[in-house]
């Protein structure tokens, strides 16, 4: 019988409601999923990335066929692979000769303006359909930007919440009067308190399988492929998933901003992996989240924080990626040109915030929002690291880190490079603020409380040396207004001290 589609399943489109599979008729069609050495190296992604990706992969595949429907899988290691996405679909049409291919909208634009041309290619008709799974579609989101003056998360996150009803009284009003409770999410982590340790998952055979396979193509890549313990399957992050909110949400609200040398993963979830390759329902997560704070499982800022994150943020960056692109990945609003520093890669640095925060990137794939955006994209930004560098090294070292996500995070966010689209004024800090939320400094070699000379710490001097450099597009931000001040009325001579001290910094660099 001949095959009417082929249907074409991406690494991080692990989802059985994703829309491609939706009408899939097992008697007709075929899905086609691909390991490919293009997706695995267009930047060197983390060891654990790809692992984690490959299993679940196969993982999914394997359900897939238990499921009667009929699976052409392409391994990394088969004879003939042709190493990219567009290629591996040609050789598939060519032996299936389906009527026509179904695919979902990818995640990232590289691979959006390639699919848009595989039409012509493979002289099939090619459906290429809404990923869902989102709760806000891109028409939608343009929809809700336009005629903007500002494209603020704030108000964004507000239409969310009464689209999808989430802590929402029945009045329509928000949960205990207001849309957030921000400002009681940044508590530093108390000492004595012991956050639990995550749900770790044991390689099975297909994970041990492709764990070797990681290892002999991709020991060059920078990150440790073991101990490897993540969810690679639906089930698995599901389980994950429930001892996060039975054991860790009850907290997570009040330390979710906190940084510790001692515990590393804190109260936090550590499901955006999984999130993103289609292992978790987003809004399936947010009500559970909801359920448990109305059974009193979990205080409100707890469960407000993490839908924030999920309806707020993941929803909000996706949108504004895909409004933006291509030319957003271009700007670079403060013409920041220098170099990416070599302990980005190396881990060889006396900063102890920095070097803590990298090397656990290094060994985990993963660190959470606040060691990137005020550890290492801070410094990113203070240093005037050029934005494509800092993006590229950000898109790699992450296990949860696909373009859509990760640029209007690091871009916008971290380094202010859109000029404020995302942002209404830099994520700029000192020292000051690393001390308050971490335990990073007592055992730093630098003095945090300096602001000049040679214990000084480094983000001090850079910090009041950024807003030197800039001085005068920042004085047009009113919110800028407190610290434009302070630096106004700092005696010149201090100021010269810092312009100096900081260029000797910045010459390390390179």
């Amino acid at each position: 019988m001949s095959v009417a589609t082929l249907r074409l399943v991406l690494g991080d489109q692990l989802s059985r409601r994703l829309s491609s599979l939706r009408d899939v008729d097992r008697d007709r069609d075929v899905v086609l999923m691909a390991e490919v050495a293009g997706e695995c190296t267009y930047v060197p992604h983390h060891p654990k990335k790809i692992a984690l990706v490959l299993s679940a992969m196969r993982h999914f595949a394997a359900n897939l066929s238990r499921d009667g429907i009929t699976v052409d899988y392409r391994r990394l290691d088969d004879d003939g692979n042709r190493g990219t996405l567009g290629e591996e679909l040609c050789a598939a049409v060519a032996r299936h000769r389906p009527q026509r291919v179904v695919v979902t909208e990818p995640g990232e634009w590289r691979l959006w303006s390639e699919m848009l041309g595989w039409q012509a290619a493979i002289g099939v008709p090619v459906d290429i359909r809404d990923d869902d799974r989102f709760l806000m579609s891109r028409r939608d989101f343009a929809a809700w930007a336009a005629g903007r003056r500002q494209l603020r998360m704030e108000f964004f996150y507000r239409e969310m919440r009464r689209r999808t009803g989430l802590l929402m009284t029945a009045d329509g009003e928000p949960e205990g009067g207001q849309w957030n409770f921000d400002a009681e999410n940044r508590k530093r982590l108390p000492a004595g308190v012991q956050p639990p340790a995550p749900l770790r998952m044991a390689p099975d055979a297909v994970t041990r399988d492709v764990l070797g396979l990681v290892r002999d193509r991709f020991a060059n890549h920078f990150g440790d492929l073991e101990p490897f313990a993540l969810a690679v399957t639906g089930q698995d992050a599901q389980d994950a998933f429930a001892h996060f909110v039975a054991h860790a949400l009850p907290h997570f609200g009040d330390y979710q901003d906190a940084m510790a040398e001692s515990h590393r993963t804190l109260f936090h979830s550590l499901i955006s992996a999984q999130l993103n390759i289609g292992l978790l329902d987003p809004l399936d997560a947010c009500r559970r989240v909801e359920a448990a704070f109305r059974a009193g499982r979990a205080p409100l800022n707890a469960a407000e924080g993490f839908i924030r994150q999920i309806i707020g943020w993941r929803e909000y960056v996706r949108g504004i990626y895909w409004l933006k692109m291509p030319d957003y990945a271009d700007s670079n609003a403060l013409n920041a040109s220098r170099p990416l520093p070599s302990f980005y890669w190396t881990v060889e640095t006396d900063m102890n915030c920095l070097k803590h925060c990298i090397r656990q990137t290094k060994e985990d794939a993963y660190a959470h929002h606040i060691q990137r955006l005020m550890v290492t994209g801070n410094f990113a930004l203070l240093a005037g690291i050029e934005p494509k560098a800092v993006c590229e090294w950000y898109l790699a070292v992450y296990a949860d880190a696909y373009e859509w996500v990760e640029l209007p995070n690091t871009h916008g966010m971290a380094l202010f490079a859109d000029g404020g689209v995302m942002a209404s004024k830099p994520y700029a800090a000192s020292g000051k603020y690393i001390d308050r939320m971490s335990d990073y400094c007592r055992s730093c070699r630098y003095d945090v409380k300096a602001q000049t000379g040679p214990r000084a710490c480094p983000f001090n001097l850079l910090y009041w040396d950024f807003i030197g450099r800039h001085l005068d597009r920042l004085k047009q931000n009113p919110r800028m207004a407190l610290i434009i001040g302070s630096y106004e009325r700092m005696d010149q001579r201090k100021r010269q001290t810092i312009r100096s001290e900081a260029q000797t910094i910045l010459d390390r660099l390179a």
